[in-house]
């Protein structure tokens, strides 16, 4: 299993950016998946997820500003980033796990992205 996380770049506050996580083979399909983020120092952390029949859930600090979403045709995970603040800058991960229950439990993990907020 690959996945290969993209679109992170530097990013104005207020701005927007998109990642994209694009997976090899259908390991999408029927799955859940998570992006997380981690600041140099710290623990990941989860931001969102979405389940295979496209529900999806956000940590609250990130509710309202980031959209997650999924193309299942074409096996890409999407992250929409919204009214960018400079704590969101962090290395983003994706990746591709299950739920039991509520609760996601991640098995792979895409490369990362750094994406960096700043004037």
């Amino acid at each position: 299993v690959q996945l290969q996380a993209s679109g992170g770049g530097l990013g104005q506050p207020g701005g927007s950016l998109r990642l994209s996580c694009a997976a090899s083979g259908s390991i999408f399909r029927g799955s859940g998946v998570g992006w997380y983020r981690q600041v140099p120092g710290e623990q990941r952390e989860l931001v969102a997820t979405i389940t295979s029949a496209g529900n999806t859930d956000y940590k609250h600090f990130v509710k309202g500003r980031y959209t997650i979403s999924r193309d299942n045709a074409g096996d890409t995970v999407y992250l929409q980033m919204n009214r960018l603040k400079p704590e969101d800058t962090a290395v983003y991960y994706c990746s591709v796990g299950r739920f039991v229950g509520s609760y996601y439990y991640p098995g792979y993990w895409g490369q990362g992205t750094l994406v960096t907020v700043s004037s």
